[in-house]
């Protein structure tokens, strides 16, 4: 059993979809103003069919919606019976198409969804000589076939009263919101951290029930000066577990503090399909997202932004440039295995240290012969480089960029322009090191020792 409300021009959408909800889960929209629902099994709480759609005005009446009501055993011919007649009106299961044969045709336009294709369909009908939903369903469905296609027969189906395809119901709209109005404003994180707990408890445990997961947790703070403090956290993973998601807030609050007392606090969530985690016995387990969000958001308040998270590439021909993207390990069992050169042969590495370390070098004819690790220099850089005369020198490239941004700025990467010579050089040791010297701090091209901030050296080569 379907009913089908149709509701005034101008009333409220949401009121009449509460409407329909008290009555049925199942509900589907039609229209703005027209709505449908499957009734099936709610006789046992309502009665019977008539008692039911009186039940339906009677409701929409005290919420101030007016309504048109149809109730049939199919939802094609309550539709029909909403649009025709006012008021109330109950068809007996198994005369649909006997009562429907007396209806003018036009209502099946009321039923269509394109309106451009309905008006011509109608056209041609009425050129036939029919005005009833009779007068159609009567005709051979072979003959409709041929001269109006698929959609003519299912526009037959539906003036007999036929549905032909099952109900359809609207997920509503549900939101994974808390709110606490506070008697007296507070200030700080610690009563803060009380109240997110309260906040956070019942929202868990709604995404629980739901089986969801928060993607983004949303905190607004209603201060006292009428301004809203809102942060977003965008999550690495779905979770719910409350006490991880109030300690993310309060780290993030940490390093973002209001700058009044807080008078309401407000904790929405954008749910996500809940987290399905199959484990394996043949790899090692990894830490679960909740702690490595946990353990990232601490080290991101002691650090500051931007500077935790996992080194990626640039593409840039800028020596050493590199980015920061969030930390996401992954299952190296499923990683794929990292060649380790053509043929099985090793591959020559660069050893890049995180500061180039500055030394002196000794230029002979435009080449370096002798290298010194500046006395300043810590003493466990000058355990990194040794210090001795140079075998072998390869070079110089020199590399340039970014001079159309602004002016030298060395040696912090991301900022100004680089004009530099790079050389590699074996040592009588047997080290092998990339040096580089800037070119753009007034280097001098003839022979002799340089300037102890000119020379650098990059990295080691194993």
């Amino acid at each position: 059993m379907f009913g089908a409300l149709y509701a005034a021009e101008g009333t409220d959408r949401t009121a009449l979809d509460a409407v329909a909800r008290e009555f049925s889960p199942r509900v589907e929209a039609c229209g703005p103003r027209e709505i449908t629902l499957d009734l099936s099994g709610v006789e046992r709480l309502f009665g019977d069919a008539r008692t039911i759609a009186a039940e339906m005005r009677r409701t929409a009446a005290d919420r101030g919606v007016r309504v048109r009501v149809a109730i049939a055993a199919t939802r094609s011919a309550a539709r029909l019976f909403v649009h025709h007649r006012a008021g109330l009106t109950v068809i007996e299961a198994g005369r649909e198409a006997e009562m429907l044969a007396s209806l003018p045709l036009s209502l099946l336009g009321n039923v269509s969804n394109d309106s451009n294709v309905s008006n011509d369909r109608l056209s041609t009908l009425r050129q036939w000589g029919l005005r009833t939903l009779g007068d159609f369903a009567a005709l051979p469905p072979d003959e409709v076939a041929a001269r109006l296609g698929q959609a003519g027969v299912e526009w037959q189906r539906v003036a007999r009263g036929e549905d032909q395809r099952p109900l359809v119901p609207a997920v509503p709209e549900e939101r994974f919101e808390q709110t606490l109005d506070l008697e007296w404003p507070i200030e700080g994180i610690e009563p803060l951290s009380f109240v997110l707990g309260r906040l956070l408890e019942p929202l868990s445990a709604h995404l629980e029930r739901r089986d969801r997961g928060a993607a983004v947790l949303h905190v607004r703070l209603h201060l006292v000066t009428r301004s809203i403090h809102e942060r977003s956290l965008q999550l690495p993973a779905p979770m719910r577990d409350a006490r991880t998601l109030r300690t993310l807030a309060l780290l993030d609050l940490e390093s973002h503090p209001p700058d009044a007392a807080i008078d309401r606090v407000t904790v929405a969530v954008d749910p996500t399909p809940g987290r399905v985690v199959q484990y394996s016995l043949l790899t090692r387990p990894l830490p679960s997202p909740e702690h490595l969000s946990t353990l990232a958001a601490r080290l991101a308040a002691l650090m500051g932004e931007g500077r935790c998270g996992s080194p990626v590439s640039v593409d840039s021909w800028r020596p050493g440039e590199c980015a920061m993207k969030p930390f996401a390990p992954r299952d190296s069992a499923l990683a794929p295995p990292k060649p380790s050169g053509e043929g099985g042969r090793p591959v020559v590495a660069l050893r890049r240290f995180r500061m180039p370390i500055p030394v002196r070098v000794r230029v002979e004819e435009g080449r370096p012969v002798h290298v010194w690790i500046d006395p300043p220099a810590p003493s466990g850089l000058r355990r990194c480089v040794s210090s001795g005369r140079i075998e072998v020198a390869s070079g110089p490239w020199r590399t340039s960029g970014a001079w159309w941004e602004g002016t030298l700025a060395l040696p912090r990467r991301g900022e100004g322009n680089w004009d530099r010579d790079e050389w590699d050089v074996a040592l009588s040791d047997g080290s092998t090191y990339r040096l580089f010297r800037e070119r753009g701090a007034g280097l001098s091209r003839r022979s002799g020792a340089a300037a102890k901030a000119e020379w650098f050296v990059e990295g080691l080569v194993d």
